[in-house]
C-alpha cells in the first residue's frame, strides 16, 4: 500500500485532504497527515480509515525523518521557511516532494543531489504560483506553436470575498494565512512595462494601482506581485515588451492598505512595548495619511479604538494581524472567491491579437474555500499523477512544462476549475 505523507492541516489543506482521501479509497493508498494540532487533522479527516493523524513537531528531526521514510511521496503545506527541513530528508531517504511555495535558494541548493538520486521535486504547485503558471504556459506554448510572437503578458490573481458575502468597506475577507496579508508587498516589485524595467519599492506598491475589468465583477485593482522579472526566462519571454504579474483586490483595499504601508504599521522588525498602548496610540503614525477616501476603512479596521492592544503582540505587524483576524476574517457561512486573468497580446502575420483568459471560483463555505480548492487540488492531482506513472520526470520543476501542466489542467477542469478564453 502506497503512503502519501502530508505535512500541514491548516486553512489551505481542507480540500486537498478531501481529495487525497477519495483517491486513497480508489487506489488503495494511505494518507499520513502530520500537524502540530492533531484535533485539527481529525476534524478534517472525520477519522477516515484511509488516514492516520499524527501530532508532530516539524523541527524534531527524529519525528520528521521517521514519517518521511514511510512515504511514497511527500506534500508540504508548511510555511515556506520549514520546507527545507522536509526537503533535506526527502533527498536523504529518496522521496519525491511537492509544495505550493515559491522556489527559493535553499531548495535550489539541493538540485545536484536531487538529480543524482533521480528524484522529482515540483514547487510552486498551488494557485498563485501554480495554476497561473500552468494556464498561462498552455496559452503561450500554443501561440508559439502557431508562430505567433508575444508582445505583452499580464497575469492577475486574487483571493477575494464572494459578492454575496461582501459586507464591509474593504470588500475583502481573509481566506488564507493572515500573516501573508500583513506582509503583502513587503519585498517591493519588479516588472517590465513597454520595454522598460520597473522597480517598485514597498512604499509605492499599493499606490495608483491600475484596474482590471472582470466580466460579472466589474473593476478590480491590480498591484504588482513580487519579482515578475525572474519568470521571464522560465516563460521564455525575454524579448516581450511587457511582462507583469499582479495581485487583485477591490480598489478600496489598495486605498486603505496604502495608508497602512506609508505609516509603517505593518512593521514586523521593531519590538514594541505594549504596556498601556491603545490601538489609537499605536496607529498615530497613520493620521497624516488619513483622508476622505480611507477614513472609513481605517476606522472599520479598529485603528482608532481607545482600547488596549493585545498584550501578546511583539511588533506592529502583530497588532495589525490581530485587527485583520477580528475584523476581516471569513465567518461561518461566508464564501470566498478566487479570480485569475491572463492578458496576452501577440502578433502573427502583422496582425495583433489579444487573448483574455479568466477564471472565477467560489468556495462552498468558510472551510472548503475557493482558496483551499485552488491551492490544494493541484498538489493532490500532481501526487496522483506521479504515483500512477503519468508524470515521469526527475529534478526540480515548476509546473511550466507540458508534461506537468497538460494532465494537471485536464484533471482540474474535471473538478470545475475551468478558464474562459476570448480573443479581442
Amino acid at each position: 500500500m502506497k503512503k502519501i505523507l502530508l505535512f500541514g492541516a491548516g486553512k489551505s489543506s481542507t480540500v486537498l485532504i478531501d481529495y487525497l482521501i477519495a483517491e486513497a479509497r480508489e487506489n488503495n493508498w494511505f494518507i499520513i497527515i502530520a500537524d502540530v494540532n492533531k484535533e485539527q487533522i481529525v476534524g478534517k479527516t472525520n477519522n477516515s480509515a484511509f488516514t492516520e493523524a499524527v501530532q508532530t513537531d516539524i523541527t524534531d528531526d527524529l519525528q520528521r525523518s521517521a514519517l518521511i521514510q514511510q512515504a511514497a511521496i511527500v506534500i508540504s503545506m508548511m510555511p515556506p521557511a520549514l520546507h527545507f527541513l522536509i526537503a533535506k530528508d526527502c533527498v536523504e531517504y529518496g522521496k519525491n516532494l511537492l509544495t505550493a511555495s515559491y522556489l527559493d535558494a535553499s531548495i535550489k541548493s539541493l538540485q545536484t543531489e536531487i538529480h543524482i538520486k533521480k528524484l522529482l521535486f515540483i514547487v510552486e504547485m498551488g494557485l498563485d504560483p501554480g495554476i497561473d503558471h500552468m494556464s498561462a504556459m498552455r496559452i503561450i506554448d500554443d501561440i508559439k506553436a502557431r508562430s505567433g510572437v508575444i508582445i505583452s503578458f499580464k497575469s492577475h490573481c486574487g483571493g477575494l470575498v464572494a459578492p454575496e458575502n461582501d459586507d464591509n468597506p474593504w470588500h475583502y475577507k481573509i481566506s488564507w494565512n493572515p500573516r501573508n496579508v500583513v506582509m503583502a508587498g513587503k519585498a517591493g516589485a519588479a516588472y517590465k512595462l513597454a520595454g522598460e524595467i520597473k522597480y517598485e519599492p514597498y512604499e509605492t506598491v499599493f499606490s495608483n494601482c491600475p484596474q482590471v475589468d472582470i466580466d460579472g465583477l466589474g473593476s478590480l485593482a491590480a498591484y504588482p506581485n513580487r519579482d515578475s522579472l525572474s519568470y521571464l526566462p522560465i516563460y521564455e519571454l525575454e524579448h516581450t515588451a511587457t511582462f507583469l504579474r499582479t495581485t487583485l483586490r477591490y480598489p478600496a483595499f489598495c486605498v486603505g492598505w496604502n495608508a497602512i504601508v506609508l505609516s509603517g504599521l505593518a512593521n514586523d522588525a521593531a519590538i514594541l512595548n505594549t504596556e498601556g498602548l491603545t490601538f489609537s496610540k499605536w496607529s498615530a503614525a497613520v493620521v497624516p495619511f488619513v483622508n476622505d477616501d480611507n477614513k472609513t476603512l481605517l476606522r472599520f479596521l479598529g485603528l482608532f479604538d481607545e482600547v488596549p492592544v493585545p498584550s501578546t503582540a511583539k511588533t506592529s505587524a502583530d497588532i495589525l494581524q490581530f485587527l485583520l483576524e477580528t475584523r476581516l476574517m471569513m465567518q461561518p457561512g461566508d464564501k470566498d472567491m478566487v479570480v485569475m486573468m491572463h492578458e496576452i497580446a501577440y502578433e502573427y502575420c502583422g496582425v495583433t491579437t489579444k487573448i483574455e483568459s479568466s477564471l472565477v471560483i467560489k468556495g462552498e463555505d468558510h472551510l472548503r474555500t475557493a482558496m483551499a480548492k485552488a491551492v490544494g487540488l493541484p498538489l493532490g492531482i500532481a501526487a496522483k499523477l506521479i504515483l500512477n506513472g503519468t508524470i515521469q520526470l526527475t529534478g526540480i520543476h515548476l509546473p511550466t512544462i507540458k508534461e506537468i501542466y497538460d494532465p494537471v489542467l485536464i484533471e482540474l477542469e474535471k473538478a470545475g476549475i475551468c478558464f474562459i478564453e476570448k480573443e479581442l
